[in-house]
């Protein structure tokens, strides 16, 4: 029970970490393919000076270069919805990460689907229905933030995967170092799909190499080790459920910092509290199935 109590801890910790990393987004001026390769970039440089280049088989090392890749094409995506409509949208488009795991780590990992995880995402679905209502000028960013919730969904469930028995740091090293250069030669497909009217891989000076610093030590060191560590302890649909978190506190910080609550409408509220009730239900079931599987042992 310690050990799943901590796991919370730990998850509830990187979710307030990712709640400002709509922000970064938003503060970073470069484009979406920029934000996203240097934050690899820097992600790595930060990482190898605590972990050295740790040995693992080449088997493991392919495996977690495709959980990189996947965490870039999600971040460009990401960051992608930001850029075409505003950060609450992009942060809300995030929370259908829980409905795409309800059923795509069943299919996965080989499990049955559980129709109790399926009722808590169509609430979530309810919810981002009332947001997606509010305004047709962000279509176009909400189709794409979907599709990062996706990308990010399939990232969560194989990084659950592949990371056990494998030390976090370590994990997010060759995450970060191997999916940089997949995502580097992926940049000119992402390009050709998605209009980008900004130069590819410019330099970042000024405040953009500052934002993007501490993008890369908390929001990227921090928040991926904290999730590395609470997805050895809880399923993955619980971990992404959880996320739906984040734009409360993503969408909050942008209200006051951006003013973007002149945007929204009455509906938008109501999709946040339901959202958060999916949370909530499906934390209090986590934490009752834990106890009752304490009691069996």
């Amino acid at each position: 029970m310690e050990k799943t109590n901590k796991a919370f801890i730990q998850l509830h910790l990187s979710v307030m970490l990712a709640g400002f990393t709509g922000l970064f987004g938003k503060l970073i001026t470069l484009n979406e393919v920029d934000i996203v390769w240097y934050r690899m970039f820097f992600t790595s440089l930060i990482l190898i000076v605590f972990t050295g280049l740790p040995k693992i088989s080449l088997k493991k090392l392919a495996q977690l270069a495709m959980c990189g890749a996947l965490l870039g094409l999600h971040w460009m995506l990401f960051y992608g919805s930001i850029k075409a409509s505003n950060v609450s949208i992009g942060v809300i488009c995030y929370s259908l990460v829980g409905v795409f795991t309800a059923i795509f780590e069943p299919v996965i990992l080989k499990r049955k689907f559980s129709w109790i995880e399926i009722a808590f995402s169509f609430i979530t679905v309810l919810g981002l229905v009332c947001v997606f209502s509010f305004d047709s000028r962000y279509r176009y960013g909400i189709l794409i933030g979907v599709g990062s919730a996706a990308v990010s969904s399939v990232y969560s469930i194989f990084n659950k995967k592949y990371s056990q028995g494998i030390k976090s740091r370590t994990v997010l090293f060759y995450q970060m170092a191997a999916g940089l250069i997949v995502v580097t030669a992926f940049i000119p497909i992402y390009t050709s799909v998605f209009n980008i009217h900004q130069d590819i891989l410019v330099i970042p000076s000024g405040s953009n190499l500052w934002w993007m610093m501490c993008h890369a030590l908390f929001c990227t060191v921090g928040l991926y080790l904290l999730q590395i560590q609470a997805l050895r302890s809880l399923s993955a649909f619980t971990v992404n459920l959880t996320y739906n978190l984040e734009p409360c506190y993503t969408v909050l910080m942008a209200f006051v910092f951006f003013g973007e609550a002149k945007d929204v409408n009455l509906s938008f509220y109501i999709g946040i509290i339901l959202i958060l009730t999916s949370v909530l239900l499906q934390t209090r079931r986590a934490v009752i199935q834990n106890k009752v599987n304490q009691l069996k042992l």
